[in-house]
């Protein structure tokens, strides 16, 4: 699989036309099962084909189960420099219901020892979950407070297809969590980290000033981004590409020295859509101008329409000719931007 990896690097080269690399993100799937050796066989590939710019963002995704303190220790001395790890939940019945393979109690002490050979940590919850009370969230949250984070990633739990939880749901053993409880521990979430003087700079994501992950900061701001690996996703602003999601087929194909993968080119409108959804979900929101130089006057007239009703509601506003969602819009952000989207 690391050959392959290596080997996507290399033939892909010419894709970014020399744009220097500012992130390196190891996640999807649990990229932690890797040694710090095999990590940095891949990290030589991208330096050795690709500009990569002075202390890039170099994040590595994990869950507690596979951080040892040794393994953490070694992470440290790598060019890894901020870690993102999958806590969800600090009670047992939570991580239980959702299959989690670590228990509260790792979760803990996974954090204790990150934090300090780590400055730079995001730890992910999920709110949404069923028979967890709001003053149980209030204290998932304050729980992830307490070991000095700089940001957090938090979701509404999504339920998979064929998964135990699905199938519990269906039985009628287990109660899915309303949207109105959902949307309550959404607003307690906003809150209690504004309170910690965290920045809601995107509808999932909280940071410190300083900590916002640059890596997914690239994606909603529409930058160029390149993704290897089985199931990878990449962009460049005009064209969508994505790898084959089967292991096999993605090592026997690379071997060949073929790219697995699939493109697409985005319409005008589909690019304006993209930027409708990803922009209106953060801090930056949608530039009119922006929307008018890069796609014309109808657009700008469109979305100008479009947003009155929201503004009337007091879930959009214009802020020097910038369209942002309020706070009470903000958890309706996603079914908002889809009202917004030109119709091919």
């Amino acid at each position: 699989m690391i050959n392959s990896l290596i080997r996507e690097l290399q033939i892909r080269k010419n894709e970014l036309q020399n744009t220097p690399i500012e992130t390196i993100y190891f996640g999807g799937g649990t990229p932690s099962v890797l040694s710090v050796d095999e990590i940095q066989l891949l990290m030589n590939a991208v330096y050795d084909t690709y500009p990569v710019i002075e202390n890039p963002e170099v994040t590595l995704e994990a869950n507690p189960d596979d951080l040892t303190e040794e393994k953490i220790r070694a992470f440290s001395m790598s060019p890894i420099n901020r870690l993102s790890i999958g806590v969800q939940s600090f009670f047992e019945k939570d991580l239980i219901l959702m299959n989690r393979a670590h228990n509260s109690q790792e979760a803990k002490n996974c954090l204790s020892i990150a934090t300090q050979y780590f400055k730079n940590i995001s730890v992910d919850l999920i709110y949404g979950i069923p028979n967890c009370t709001n003053q149980e969230w209030l204290e998932n949250i304050r729980m992830a407070l307490s070991f000095g984070i700089s940001h957090i990633s938090s979701y509404a739990l999504t339920v998979e297809p064929k998964t135990a939880l699905e199938s519990l749901i269906k039985k009628g053993k287990i109660e899915m969590t309303s949207d109105q409880v959902a949307q309550e521990q959404f607003h307690l979430l906003t809150d209690e980290l504004e309170k910690h003087h965290f920045v809601h700079y995107e509808l999932s994501n909280f940071g410190k000033e300083n900590y916002f992950s640059k890596n997914n900061t690239a994606y909603w701001l529409g930058k160029s981004y390149l993704g290897f690996g089985p199931s990878a996703h990449s962009f460049d602003g005009k064209k969508r590409s994505w790898n084959i999601r089967n292991n096999v087929t993605y090592i026997k194909s690379l071997q060949a020295d073929k790219l697995p993968i699939e493109r697409e080119v985005l319409t005008k409108t589909d690019q304006y859509n993209e930027y409708i959804m990803t922009g209106l979900r953060t801090i930056w929101g949608i530039s009119l101008q922006k929307i008018e130089q890069n796609f014309g006057k109808n657009y700008r007239t469109y979305l100008q329409n479009q947003s009155k009703k929201y503004i009337q509601q007091d879930l959009l506003y214009f802020e020097d000719k910038i369209l942002k969602t309020t706070k009470k819009g903000k958890f309706l952000v996603d079914g908002i931007a889809s009202d917004l989207f030109m119709l091919n």
